[in-house]
């Protein structure tokens, strides 16, 4: 279980600097052509989250913790797909701002958890 909380964070943090990158590309209007692979790779990050959450109450983590990565995924996949009809204007920047926000703490929260399931791995 310790290699594969290992695998699924190093996953979380491969994707979620690419998909660092590509925002702020997208932001700055540049390589627009590259939303596909933004989302795909969102939704691997999103899915390696909830894999560890898995991971995580079979661990003993705290069913606190990882009810909020499960529910934190689900933000992050619906605000991503959704924000190009969110506050469509000048406004839309919000909408950008809380889906990065949203985006950094699944990274963070991929990283606790992670990091949870290997001390209690430890501890038994």
């Amino acid at each position: 279980m310790k290699t594969t909380a290992t695998a699924l964070q190093m996953l979380i943090r491969l994707s979620g600097v690419i998909l660092i990158i590509l925002g702020g590309l997208f932001w700055s209007h540049m390589a627009l052509q590259w939303m596909g692979l933004h989302m795909i790779l969102g939704f691997v990050l999103v899915l390696a989250l909830w894999v560890l959450a898995l991971l995580g109450a079979r661990a003993g983590v705290s069913m606190g913790m990882v009810g909020v990565a499960l529910v934190w995924g689900l933000l992050v996949v619906f605000v991503g797909v959704k924000q190009t009809s969110l506050m469509p204007g000048s406004a839309h920047w919000v909408i950008q701002v809380i889906h990065l926000v949203l985006g950094l703490g699944a990274m963070g929260l991929g990283e606790a958890l992670g990091a949870r399931i290997k001390r209690s791995l430890v501890a038994a």
